[in-house]
């Protein structure tokens, strides 16, 4: 019996994050290094803070930065064992920071590991792995970097070639941060980027929440006048809407486990809206309705004013009750749900295209099961209006790694017209989270550059090159018209 052979021919790694990391042949290096990297960044949905940006916050440390509301990292830690006072509780700025650091090498496979040194290489320079052994030095080097202006948050986002930012706010939310920017930025020409809102009225759709009624008297409160109607309530939205589309607003952002589209008449939901400001318990079937009902009207508006809306469905929210009562909401304990979305889509987007008053739309799905489903639901209401009207949104949230962005990038190149694509988002709460978009566009050029490889695609740079330009940057300009 022969013996195995027990020789390997041997390869030298390619360096870790090298110029070429993600990149698998000179075809998608050409297409990255001549096309993507050079483009600017127009980041349309996020959850940054507008005061922060306003009023040019310097972060005191690297862990006020980093960790301070990333529940990424934040649900890394928890699996690793380290307590909570340690994540989000009182440990000092280097006890976070050490205890994030000891976790990092157990986030190989994990976007984190990627994204962690990323962040590392592109702000500080450092090109060391974060572990215990390099923590204090690393966390010594980057808060004298941060306390400089090139790492302010204004500063960030220049360093980035950032162009626009659209943050993520409440309809009741005065703005202040925003109004204080505009003014200032008039004043200051120097400044490169924009700073605009993005309409998020979650809070007023979801009838049956906890607060709901105190939410509407804050609205009132915003607008002047007591919400006791289903028609005030509407008013006043339309007069929020106003408001931010003073203030430079394209957009409104929905975050829902599905979209409502039962059947309504306006008596219906209003007198549903009034026995909920009642105190009245409601029927599953008087929420449906109310619902789909304020969902309709909100449509009907956006389409008028000329905005997107966007829709992020299918998370499963606060799932652990223990650390709800503890914490709060959006610390880290959502999930994937698996919600039934292809009818509910299809009724709602037909209601609006029946009237021609769907506005652009960008459908984001959590459940990668729902791929195809979002896909072909976009290809359904393109009516050659505009170039990608209804668009397949980029992988989101839990998906937004590797093989999630691969997955949304295939499925859409099969399904739709990736060339239409309005590229990716960071949808992230820290201002160091702006290496997502150059993950993106590595991963991109990589599948389009293997196809050239394999003979799939032809090596017309010039097609291919542009393409690749339009995903990236292009065709986010042009859709969303922040003027």
């Amino acid at each position: 019996m022969s013996q195995p052979d027990s020789t390997f021919t041997v390869h030298k790694p390619r360096p870790f994050l090298g110029d070429n990391f993600l990149l698998d042949n000179d075809f998608a290096a050409e297409l990255y290094h001549e096309h993507a990297a050079r483009q600017p960044i127009i980041d349309y949905h996020n959850h940054l803070s507008p005061e922060d940006i306003a009023t040019n916050r310097q972060f005191r440390s690297i862990t006020e930065i980093w960790l301070e509301g990333d529940h990424y990292k934040w649900r890394a830690m928890r699996t690793q064992g380290v307590a909570e006072r340690f994540i989000t509780g009182d440990a000092s700025d280097w006890e976070k920071f050490e205890k994030w650091a000891e976790t990092v090498p157990y986030t190989v496979r994990n976007p984190l590991f990627h994204w962690t040194h990323l962040e590392l290489q592109r702000y500080f320079g450092i090109n060391d792995l974060l572990n215990a052994d390099t923590a204090k030095a690393i966390f010594e080097e980057t808060n004298t970097a941060l306390a400089t202006p090139n790492l302010s948050t204004q500063g960030i986002l220049q360093k980035m070639n950032v162009e626009v930012v659209c943050t993520t706010d409440d309809p009741a939310d005065e703005l202040q941060a925003h109004q204080f920017f505009s003014s200032s930025n008039n004043s200051n020409s120097s400044n490169p980027f924009k700073l605009l809102p993005t309409f998020r009225p979650d809070k007023a759709i979801l009838i049956e929440k906890e607060g709901f009624t105190e939410y509407i008297a804050r609205l009132g409160a915003a607008v002047n006048f007591e919400v006791r109607y289903f028609a005030d309530l509407l008013n006043a939205l339309e007069r929020r809407m106003d408001f931010f589309a003073s203030l430079g607003c394209r957009l409104s952002d929905h975050g829902l486990e599905r979209l409502y589209a039962a059947d309504f008449l306006d008596s219906e939901a209003a007198r549903i809206f009034r026995k909920r400001m009642d105190n009245q318990m409601l029927t599953p079937e008087e929420v449906e309705i109310y619902q789909s009902a304020i969902l309709y009207h909100l449509g009907r508006a956006y389409h008028w004013r000329g905005w997107t809306q966007q829709f992020h469905l299918g998370a499963l929210r606060n799932n652990n009750s223990r650390m709800m009562r503890q914490l709060g909401p959006d610390t880290g304990f959502d999930s994937i749900g698996d919600f039934e979305q292809a009818r509910h889509l299809a009724r709602f987007l037909d209601r609006l295209d029946k009237d021609d008053r769907l506005a652009q739309t960008i459908l984001y799905n959590l459940n990668p099961r729902d791929n195809e489903v979002f896909a072909t639901m976009a290809g359904n209401f393109n009516d050659g209006s505009r170039p990608g009207k209804i668009q397949w949104g980029s992988a989101w949230w839990f998906l937004d790694q590797k093989d999630g962005m691969e997955k949304q990038l295939n499925t859409l190149s099969n399904l739709g017209l990736l060339a239409r694509f309005v590229g990716m988002l960071t949808d992230s709460r820290s201002f160091l989270s702006f290496p997502r978009h150059e993950y993106f566009r590595r991963i991109l050029c990589n599948l389009i550059g293997r196809d050239v490889q394999n003979g799939e695609l032809p090596a017309d740079m010039d097609l291919l090159g542009n393409m690749v330009k339009d995903i990236c940057y292009r065709n986010a300009k042009a859709y969303f018209n922040f003027g």
